[in-house]
């Protein structure tokens, strides 16, 4: 009995087990390559709900108390979801945290930016402030990859007892990535002279990488219809780039789009949605979001 008593005392003393950490996200779609990484070890809870913006949401008190006892916080930045800046700064010092836009290796852009240029570039039609950062990079394939691995090590420092699972997951989801990119840049190879127009500037990480024309923005940042002279404009810059194809955007009055092009021998395309609302959340998202993209502009495009 006292040998019994002794060994219980010995693992009673010995050093507890780490267990994965509470992981927060804002966004779903930074939930869906967390999530992959995290793999059956664990689920990140989203601080924003499917199809709410990422822009405007307001912190909820569950959401301050998910962060409070969060172990890790990963977060695209103050670009994306500005309202979890101040949050994110007062746990600064008991939750680690990665922003992926400030990941080293990030490719970034700026808004009104032309294909292959980076964030320092100005020039700006979006409503933005020139020159101003474009917080959808997770539309560059590349930077999917590089932030899966940047998850894989923020997780395997949190804990390292399972720092193996963390990175055999990563690396299985970046293969998938890579083949869903290579898939893409096959399909969309025919169109890379199309000309497009969009709702609003929030597509240039995906049409930079697959080597596409930028798309032409409609909306100078508040969605309201555009004035004659800004309608003028985007007309005669569908007329001199021969433009075929316009999406409407999901959360966005599609009657905009169909005042742009109306009188015009541009097709409406089906609503784009850079950040994956409308459809359900889950650990595919981001890939759906890409082949979604792909989807709807090669369909368009590819009609006669």
């Amino acid at each position: 009995m006292r040998i019994m008593l002794s060994a219980l005392a010995v693992l009673a003393a010995g050093p507890v087990l780490a267990e994965p950490p509470r992981v927060v996200v804002d966004t779903p779609v930074t939930a869906s390559l967390v999530n992959q990484v995290m793999g059956d070890l664990g689920q990140a809870r989203i601080l924003l709900a499917q199809g709410a913006s990422a822009h405007h949401h307001q912190m909820r008190p569950s959401d301050a108390r998910d962060l409070q006892d969060a172990g890790l916080l990963i977060w695209t930045g103050p670009e994306l979801t500005p309202w979890l800046d101040r949050a994110a700064a007062s746990v600064a010092g008991d939750v680690a945290q990665v922003r992926l836009l400030a990941v080293p290796g990030t490719h970034l852009r700026g808004y009104g930016a032309g294909a292959g240029d980076h964030a320092h570039d100005t020039g700006s039609e979006s409503g933005h402030d020139s020159g101003s950062v474009d917080p959808h990079a997770w539309l560059d394939p590349a930077n999917g990859q590089l932030w899966l691995g940047t998850v894989a090590e923020a997780l395997a420092k949190a804990d390292p007892a399972n720092a193996a699972v963390y990175a055999a997951n990563a690396a299985a989801a970046a293969t998938r990535v890579r083949d869903l990119e290579a898939d893409l840049q096959a399909r969309l190879a025919p169109f890379r002279d199309d000309s497009i127009v969009a709702f609003h500037d929030a597509y240039g990480y995906f049409t930079d990488h697959f080597g596409l024309r930028p798309a032409i923005a409609i909306s100078l940042g508040d969605a309201s219809t555009p004035s004659a002279a800004r309608l003028a404009e985007i007309r005669s810059r569908i007329a001199a780039t021969g433009a075929r194809c316009a999406f409407p955007e999901y959360g966005s009055d599609p009657r905009l789009v169909e005042t742009v092009v109306e009188g015009t021998p541009v097709r409406i395309g089906a609503e784009l949605t850079p950040e994956g609302s409308g459809g359900a959340a889950g650990d595919d998202l981001y890939g759906r979001i890409l082949t979604g993209l792909g989807d709807a502009l090669t369909e368009c495009l590819s009609q006669d």
